[in-house]
């Protein structure tokens, strides 16, 4: 192998010394510097449990790539919870931290001058926030998803931390001991893990494995087990591999690669934020994409997994169900995945998916595409003018994605909760969650603990819920995020008075406010915007660079 790319570029001589010298402090000796300089970009903490089991696999990983010849360069991000911050002010630092993740990798693998990135990250944006690191870099990579929690357990029912937020409001609709509530609370996450079901860790990881960027198989394991650590090892391997051939994550992720991580999103009833993350995604890559792409894919794209939220199975049950590969190797027979891809291990997706048993008949968890769950994906791109840059609504699990309804109007999240706690929220109305977008949140906080309040209340299909800032993925209902433009910036959102009727329609793709033009155009003369929640610091930062979540929400797009 030749020598690493940092040797290559320092100039001999005098400057060559103190470069040297620094390594020598950690132990290098004259070998190390013909070895590439790896860098492992750890996400663990003892901030969330979905982080927490991560510093055995950078452990794995360091162990990999020096069996595999090369030297790790171990280096932490930082991570939010969504479930510990959902609800709280701390909420809005959510998305900022993808950007934060994004930032760390970038700026050590950059500052550092590292041969390549093994990435390994836990909870929701991490996935996303380490995945735009990695193409902004553009050195030889691959991602390691930490892995999932295996389920809680109670009275014979498989729990997740969705499981107590839907408890909260069936506990305070009377439906609920307190015993049961406080049980289910205790229970609902028993270790290790990201959130169980088909959540947005669990969808951002699926898709990376889709995409090429992660190594088959990986991105359905449990944290807990060993074959994570197993694979982790591998992944080492494989991206040394990935160094000698120079294939960078640029290579790899494409117009055709994100195709198929949209069309597994859409198979496998992924989280709403994959809509917003795959904008970032394909706007640090260079690619050309829109949010009218994902509705594209989903119109031929069958819902395949019986999966959580709107399901029954965890992503557990889909990796002994034979995991992404084996939904890969079914969309790939219906020509629905460009086969001809080519993936971190130097295979094509067609190559990789060769020897995958195909599906079977008795697959309680996979369905086959000639008989779907849903004939067509499940995120829908609604329009209309509450929002003409688009919006998205997740529409599993709805016997009827239609309604028609009084607006409940709240400019806040706590605020509405209050008003659905209170049983003043009636089927029939039509919640509006505004100044929560990008901007104007800022952060685009998610809305679990009021749509978790309305499912457990027996509402989660009668009442509408539409917002400009998200969801958690473990959301269901007749739910409509990242309205846009958002209200900060005078969307029509901004405009919606109290009792205004509301159409939602995913059957014609419309978000409608049903008020003339005239009255519209009045409300709009009349409107001023807000000032801006923060000044200083990195929400204020946030606020003033963000794009509009039509567009990924990122803070560099400058065109």
């Amino acid at each position: 192998m030749s020598v690493n790319r940092r040797s290559r570029n320092i100039t001999e001589g005098v400057a060559r010394a103190p470069n040297r010298s620094m390594y020598y402090a950690m132990g290098y000796t004259e070998g190390d510097f013909g070895k590439p300089m790896i860098g492992v970009a750890n996400g663990h903490s003892t901030i969330t449990p979905c982080n927490s089991g991560l510093q055995r696999l950078a452990d794995a990983a360091v162990d990999g790539l020096k069996a595999a010849g090369a030297n790790a360069q171990l280096f932490g991000t930082p991570t939010i919870s969504d479930g510990m911050a959902m609800g709280t002010e701390g909420m809005k630092y959510s998305l900022v931290s993808r950007e934060v993740i994004s930032d760390c990798v970038e700026t050590c693998v950059g500052g550092q001058w590292m041969d390549g990135v093994l990435v390994i990250g836990g909870c929701d944006k991490n996935m996303p926030g380490g995945m735009m690191g990695m193409l902004r870099a553009n050195v030889p990579a691959i991602y390691v998803y930490g892995g999932t929690i295996l389920p809680g357990h109670y009275k014979g029912q498989d729990l997740n931390i969705v499981s107590v937020f839907e408890a909260v409001g069936q506990f305070t609709a009377g439906k609920m001991s307190e015993e049961d509530f406080c049980e289910i609370e205790r229970r609902a996450i028993p270790g290790t893990g990201s959130c169980g079901g088909m959540y947005t860790a669990n969808t951002m990881s699926s898709a990376f494995e889709a995409l090429g960027m992660s190594l088959p198989y990986s991105s359905t394991e449990a944290n807990p087990h060993d074959a994570k650590l197993e694979s982790t090892r591998r992944a080492a391997a494989v991206l040394v591999e990935a160094v000698k051939r120079d294939l960078k994550p640029r290579d790899i992720v494409t117009r055709e690669s994100i195709e198929n991580a949209v069309a597994v999103i859409m198979a496998t009833g992924g989280s709403t934020n994959a809509v917003l993350h795959f904008l970032a995604i394909a706007h640090a890559a260079g690619v050309q994409w829109d949010i009218d792409d994902f509705e594209r894919i989903r119109q031929r794209v069958p819902v395949l997994c019986d999966l959580k939220p709107s399901g029954k199975y965890l992503a557990v049950d889909l990796h002994r169900a034979g995991g992404i590969p084996v939904v890969m190797k079914e969309l790939l027979k219906a020509g629905l995945l460009h086969g001809d891809c080519i993936t971190i291990t130097g295979k094509t997706v067609a190559e990789n998916l060769a020897d995958v048993p195909d599906l079977t008949a008795d697959n309680p968890v996979i369905r086959p595409v000639a008989g779907p769950i849903y004939a067509q994906g499940h995120l829908a791109i609604l329009k209309g003018n509450l929002s003409p840059q688009g919006c998205v609504a997740k529409i599993t699990g709805l016997k009827n994605p239609v309604i028609t309804g009084p607006a409940r109007v709240f400019d806040d999240e706590q605020s509405a909760l209050a008003s659905i706690m209170a049983g003043q929220i009636k089927a029939g109305d039509v919640m509006v969650l505004r100044y929560l977008g990008p901007k104007g949140g800022p952060g685009m906080p998610e809305m679990l603990a009021p749509t978790g309040a309305l499912i457990g209340q027996g509402l989660g299909e009668s009442v509408g819920l539409i917002t400009d800032g998200r969801f958690s993925g473990g959301t269901w209902g007749m739910v409509v995020g990242h309205v846009a433009p958002e209200a900060f910036e005078g969307g029509t959102i901004a405009l919606v008075h109290e009792g205004d009727s509301i159409t939602i329609d995913a059957h014609r793709l419309l978000l409608q406010l049903n008020v003339d033009d005239a009255e519209l155009q009045r409300r709009r003369d009349a409107w001023r915007q807000p000032a801006p929640r923060y000044t200083r610091g990195v929400l204020a930062k946030f606020a003033r660079n963000a794009s509009s979540a039509s567009t990924g929400a990122v803070l560099d797009k400058f065109d």
